[in-house]
């Protein structure tokens, strides 16, 4: 069983910055590739990055590509979403999620219907 619970969110003015963080409380951390998604109000939820296992490959949705950059620290059982030049747009709650992973290919846990673990999610509004 794997508990994942996120923290950082907030409310920012556009253009601002956040660093949300998700810490997994499992033994084996670096056996599971890691995911951010968003979820806002009346809609789906949808994939925004992953990162590999070893933390060497990224995916990135395009409308946060260059603004956003996951990472990991596997010493620690984290994952992080820096977030830059935040957009009204970007508003969501914010979901990490945990995928047990066979490769090192980021991009192979970008479905939220593939992830086998979910946080409860922290909120990020934008707004000025």
């Amino acid at each position: 069983q794997v508990q994942l619970v996120e923290s950082g969110g907030g409310l920012v003015q556009p253009g601002g910055s956040l660093r949300l963080s998700c810490e997994a409380s499992v033994r084996t951390f670096s056996n599971y590739a890691m995911a951010w998604f968003r979820q806002a109000p009346g809609k789906e939820r949808d994939h925004v990055a992953s990162i590999s296992v070893t933390g060497a490959d990224t995916y990135y949705a395009e409308s946060v590509k260059g603004r956003f950059t996951i990472s990991r620290d596997n010493t620690k059982n984290m994952v992080f979403l820096q977030m830059n030049s935040l957009k009204p747009e970007d508003t969501a709650v914010y979901y990490c999620a945990a995928d047990l992973a066979y490769n090192d290919y980021a991009r192979t846990s970008s479905l939220a219907s593939t992830m086998n673990y979910w946080g409860q999610g922290t909120q990020v509004t934008v707004s000025s």
